[in-house]
């Protein structure tokens, strides 16, 4: 709107109410930092090595980066002066790195289901990923690649959500940071694209990735 030199009043309108969403949203988060170093204690305890690391520093890392948007939504409201815009690096920053645990959490798992894959065909480890796809490719013509990506998706639905999740939310403090540059559009559309993944996540337990 701004670029095709809409009404100014409009223009402001549409602001104001995405800052009041923006604030809102930052309220109902307050708090949550102790409930993810609560969920942290609680993956020290996993039995596998690499999920346990991932999902541990991904939720410290979360923690603080709730924390860094409380003190944001505190400086909204004008109880104390806040730098927003350190505060919101620093906000991006720790968000990037936990969804960076968690994207090494999900190549992880991609990693497992290949090995899997691989020891049920007799395979040895160092060849699974171009046999797997050998035998995923047997008789192309009556096993097009649209039918074979949707048999994946069904088979590891969990996976396949969370990772586009994370693969979605990387870019957007990717690009709050300066690292990319993307258009608000663009910003906005990945957002709706996680967000979606969310939600499936929450309806459909067998779209959830456990432990989370």
């Amino acid at each position: 709107m701004q670029q095709k030199q809409h009404s100014r009043q409009s223009i402001d309108r549409l602001k104001s109410l995405e800052y009041t969403f923006s604030s809102f949203r930052k309220l109902l988060r307050l708090g949550r930092f102790l409930d993810m170093l609560y969920g942290a204690f609680s993956s020290i305890h996993y039995p596998d090595v690499t999920v346990r690391i991932t999902c541990t520093l991904s939720k410290i890392a979360n923690a603080l980066f709730l924390l860094a948007d409380h003190i944001l939504w505190i400086g909204r409201t004008g109880l104390i002066n806040v730098n927003s815009e350190k505060w919101g690096k620093v906000a991006n920053k720790y968000w990037l790195y936990s969804i960076t645990m968690n994207l090494v959490r999900d190549v992880y798992e991609i990693c497992g289901i290949l090995e899997r894959e691989g020891h049920r065909l007799g395979v040895p480890p160092g060849e699974v990923l171009r046999h797997t796809c050998l035998a995923a490719g047997i008789n192309r013509k009556t096993l097009p690649l649209s039918l074979r990506a949707v048999t994946f998706v069904q088979d590891h639905k969990d996976v396949v959500v969370d990772t586009v999740k994370n693969g979605c939310d990387l870019m957007i403090p990717l690009t709050a940071l300066g690292y990319m540059r993307l258009s608000p559009g663009a910003v906005g559309l990945l957002g709706v694209v996680s967000s979606v993944a969310a939600i499936i996540s929450l309806v459909d337990p067998l779209a959830r990735l456990t432990p989370a």
